[in-house]
């Protein structure tokens, strides 16, 4: 981590560092497999599954604005006062 934000002092996120990049490439199908077998098996992975979740939301370069509309439709619209 101290190599990444050494090498650039703006680096929005360690996910698009090259080093980081590469090793989260090369392994994100074996992340899946252990989420998988967690949920498959009953054993709860909230933070693999929930950075799972971030990491692939952050590698699209758009999200279908349906998505956004249907999670509030799910939910409902909570708003703060």
């Amino acid at each position: 981590i101290q190599e990444a934000v050494t090498k650039d002092d703006k680096l929005a996120n360690l996910m698009v560092d090259p080093t980081f990049a590469e090793e989260l490439n090369a392994r994100h199908m074996a992340w899946r497999r252990v989420v998988t077998l967690g949920i498959a098996n009953g054993i709860a992975t909230p933070a693999l599954s929930s950075s799972l979740a971030y990491y692939d939301q952050y590698r699209r370069g758009r999200l279908p604005a349906n998505l956004v509309q249907a999670q509030r439709d799910f939910f409902g619209g909570h708003t703060y006062q």
